[in-house]
């Protein structure tokens, strides 16, 4: 009967973990960066975490992100300028294109 009571015990809780877990919607950012070989890196900021994606022919995508609100910070190569966009919004279950971004020289 213990066993049985442990077992039940158990299977409830990892039921009730999987049903806590589903609402974690998550979202993106995707872009293109022209010309394609302008930049070097490209990094997302929230408060005082961040991340950093590949660019692969100009093109850069984070994945698993939160609901919120994001700058995106291009750190381009000679002879080009950075590029800073604030206020990227993410919304649960959704990937901001942000479309071609064209660094300046």
């Amino acid at each position: 009967m213990k066993k049985l009571c442990v077992v039940l015990s158990l299977l409830i809780i990892f039921g009730l973990g999987a049903i806590a877990f589903t609402n974690n919607k998550i979202g993106g950012i995707i872009g293109k960066i022209t010309p394609i070989d302008a930049a070097s890196t490209v990094s997302l900021v929230a408060a005082k975490d961040t991340l950093s994606a590949q660019i692969n022919q100009g093109v850069f995508t984070f994945t698993n992100l939160k609901e919120g609100v994001y700058t995106v910070v291009v750190k381009a190569n000679a002879p080009y300028k950075d590029t800073i966009i604030e206020k990227v919004a993410v919304k649960d279950s959704a990937t901001t294109d942000l479309g071609e971004i064209k660094l300046q020289q």
